[in-house]
């Protein structure tokens, strides 16, 4: 990915005047008003689900520094009668290089999260996530697994004073019957690692530093597999702004900077969230 400064700073921009904005509309305003932001994290699972009656629309984009790739993801997250459960679903879109590359949708995961600890506003959340992953990819052309698949997630979410969060993950993704480009088949099994730290530099503009470490398996021919590692640090900052309507807007962006096995690749990531209600609440 291509991210010059010129490129970038427009965002940082936009996130310093989120916060302004946020900021002053709080002026005046009890503090037991002001919530931080318990927003995703972009490349770790923050354990926080919907609360009752607000549905939550992401949007983020990844494009690697150098070549033409990128990808695109849309995710909605929607309360199950109160904040305990939660529904929702990713959709991907995918643009990959070469003769056989171009630009598509990829897997599509349907996810469900329970909300174990955290409601209420617990200094500690738990909140288990399972998502079934449906083949509606074109292996052939890089966007895909080729088979259907599950995916498990173990976010936990601690408040560890009242300007620092952190936030850990532990998952896996198994394909039961993966596909390549020559059509050859076989079972892959992923597992991810993820630790965020989040500083409330004020309640509506957070700076963030993530890492995320990842063990992938491929097709490399009938029933047979090749695995790689990558492990990316990013730091990030995001800002919110809450409006009249009830619609919560949080704007961010990170630099995914590889290190060890990952080591000289960079990308520019961008984060975009649109929160509201949606009917009455239930907690």
């Amino acid at each position: 990915m291509n991210h010059s400064a010129p490129a970038i700073r427009p965002v940082l921009v936009c996130l310093f005047l989120a916060g302004s904005v946020a900021s002053a509309g709080a002026q005046g305003v009890p503090a037991e008003a002001a919530v931080p932001i318990q927003d995703n994290s972009f490349l770790v699972e923050e354990a926080y689900n919907q609360e009752g009656g607000v549905v939550q629309h992401i949007s983020t984009f990844a494009r690697p520094r150098g070549g033409g790739a990128w990808s695109y993801s849309f995710t909605q997250e929607w309360p199950l009668r109160g904040q305990r459960h939660q529904l929702g679903f990713t959709l991907p879109v995918e643009s990959a290089e070469g003769p056989r590359g171009g630009t598509g949708v990829g897997d599509l995961a349907l996810n469900y999260r329970w909300q174990v600890l955290g409601i209420g506003g617990s200094r500690v959340a738990l909140a288990p996530r399972v998502s079934a992953l449906l083949p509606t990819g074109d292996e052939e052309r890089g966007r895909g697994a080729g088979g259907a698949g599950v995916q498990a997630n173990l976010p936990l979410s601690v408040a560890l004073s009242g300007r620092w969060v952190a936030h850990s993950n532990a998952g896996l993704t198994h394909t039961f019957a993966a596909r390549n480009e020559l059509g050859q088949e076989a079972g892959t099994t992923a597992f991810n690692l993820g630790q965020s730290l989040v500083w409330l530099a004020r309640p509506r503009l957070n700076l963030m530093l993530e890492a995320a470490w990842s063990r992938d398996e491929e097709v490399a021919g009938a029933d047979a597999t090749r695995h790689g590692t990558s492990l990316f640090l990013a730091p990030g900052i995001r800002g919110a702004v809450d409006l009249a309507s009830g619609l919560q807007v949080v704007p961010g962006v990170a630099v995914p900077i590889g290190v060890g096995p990952s080591d000289g690749e960079r990308a520019l990531f961008l984060y975009l969230s649109f929160e509201h209600p949606f009917g009455a609440r239930r907690d």
